[in-house]
């Protein structure tokens, strides 16, 4: 990442040339050679001059938009003002290049305006500062849904950088240094002295860098909670794109994973009903944190696949991948929004379920957990004796949701108190398990559709409908 930073302010004087020539010639040659080839590698040599030319669009527009400020009273007063008090323009340009999303856009912004007078050279350098405070916070928000271990490496980044700016900021408002030789303009030195900073931090930062990440992730380890350890890999390479059985094969791999993790989540909330558990509680909200995750970087991993070059049943197959891990999703989610709301409302309010009631609950929650292991054998056999094997054992779970129901109205036409106490929480618990047995047994449906199997409609057909 300090290499980037580098490069990056690089790229802030490679693009205040004038560079109006490349623009239409790198759109339209992006968009012929994309257009020409069915090739892969010609299509994404295609797309890169296509993103370069849309990028010197965005800076020509940025630049453009930028011109009733430079023109306008308003921009010479503020920045009159930012001049007298470095620390205010320091944090502001660091809060803008932030929402900016890009420093390089925001230091073209200050170089623009220091080339038509309105920003100092001393201010320039100073917002210059700010913005590379600004660039590291990007990354560092980013990615806070990320591991420790991955977080670790942008915090540690912006900390480095942050110690510099306010470090350089200090030199440059008290002691007066030689500006003139970074260059004849105000915008050529306010951009090389950007470059300058970032190759002294780059000398100053990597001896102490290693330190600074070990750091930074001993401090995300110790405030992250408990958690259910999987032993999690990432099966996702990019570098098999190319060939779409290795591909479909990798998202196979990682949505197997996912139904390992419900397998543990489904296991451990029911614990929790009996026994709670702050910490597993926490653990097991991360858990369906980690699915989220997986689902985003599987939907971004078959997005990058070409569709065109993929066969029929690769492309079936690609579909009910993407519909496996969606139906998945939507299991963790009614387990830590529901279930999990649950076993906090019942031991909140010190319930405890009938000795019956429990029972029916646990044999509803054993069957779950069977049929669920007979949908994660479906996702991988493709077999239409098993989908029809979890197609009958949903039809059996209803049966059995819909007798625990009328066993619970017995017990609370009976009077039982227990019953009466915890009868909003026990058919709030059966439903959700019906509707996690429900989304899993809906993963048979594309085998059996695909093996003609599955009729149009539950509905019998007008000419037996009774009148």
């Amino acid at each position: 990442m300090l290499g980037a930073d580098l490069g990056s302010a690089l790229v802030v004087r490679l693009l205040s040339l004038d560079l109006s020539a490349v623009l239409p010639l790198a759109l339209a040659a992006g968009t012929a050679i994309f257009l020409a080839t069915e090739r892969r590698g010609w299509r994404r040599g295609g797309r890169i001059l296509v993103g370069i030319g849309l990028l010197l669009l965005s800076l020509r527009m940025i630049g453009e938009a930028s011109e009733p400020l430079r023109e306008g009273n308003f921009m010479p007063v503020a920045m009159g003002f930012l001049a007298t008090d470095p620390a205010t323009a320091f944090l502001m340009a660091a809060i803008t290049a932030w929402l900016f999303h890009s420093s390089v856009a925001f230091i073209l912004l200050v170089v623009a305006l220091a080339g038509s007078g309105i920003v100092s050279e001393d201010l320039g350098i100073v917002l210059v500062l700010g913005a590379n405070l600004g660039g590291g916070l990007i990354a560092a928000m980013l990615s806070r849904g990320t591991q420790p271990e991955a977080r670790a490496v942008p915090l540690a980044n912006l900390a480095l950088r942050g110690i510099g700016a306010v470090a350089a900021l200090a030199l440059v408002t008290l002691v007066p240094l030689p500006m003139e030789a970074l260059g004849a303009s105000d915008a050529a030195r306010i951009m090389h002295a950007h470059i300058l900073f970032n190759l002294v931090l780059l000398v100053l930062a990597l001896p102490v860098a290693g330190r600074a990440h070990g750091l930074m992730l001993t401090l995300l380890l110790a405030r992250r909670p408990a958690t259910l350890d999987l032993g999690a890999v990432w099966a996702l390479d990019d570098c098999v794109l190319d060939t779409p059985a290795l591909a479909l094969a990798n998202v196979t791999h990682e949505v197997v994973g996912i139904c390992e993790t419900i397998e543990t989540m489904l296991g451990t909330v029911m614990e929790l009903y009996g026994e709670p558990d702050r910490a597993r509680i926490e653990a097991l909200r991360g858990l369906d944190d980690r699915i989220d995750r997986r689902h985003h970087e599987i939907k971004l991993y078959l997005a990058r696949m070409e569709v065109t070059d993929l066969a029929p049943a690769e492309l079936q197959r690609m579909q009910e991948l993407l519909a496996a891990c969606i139906k998945l999703e939507q299991v963790g989610d009614i387990v830590t929004r529901n279930l999990l709301d649950h076993v906090q409302r019942k031991h909140d309010r010190g319930l405890s379920f009938s000795v019956d009631g429990w029972d029916e609950l646990r044999d509803l929650h054993a069957a779950l957990v069977a049929n669920a292991r007979i949908a994660f054998n479906l996702v991988v056999t493709r077999d239409s004796e098993t989908a029809l094997q979890l197609v009958r054992a949903k039809d059996r779970f209803r049966d059995n949701e819909r007798r625990a129901n009328a066993l619970h109205f017995q017990r609370l036409r009976e009077g039982g108190a227990r019953s009466i106490d915890t009868s909003s929480l026990h058919l709030d618990t059966i439903r959700d398990l019906k509707q996690i047995n429900a989304l899993l047994a809906g993963l048979a449906y594309p085998v059996l559709e695909h093996q003609g199997l599955l009729l149009g409609s539950r509905l019998r057909p007008p000419e037996v409908c009774p009148a």
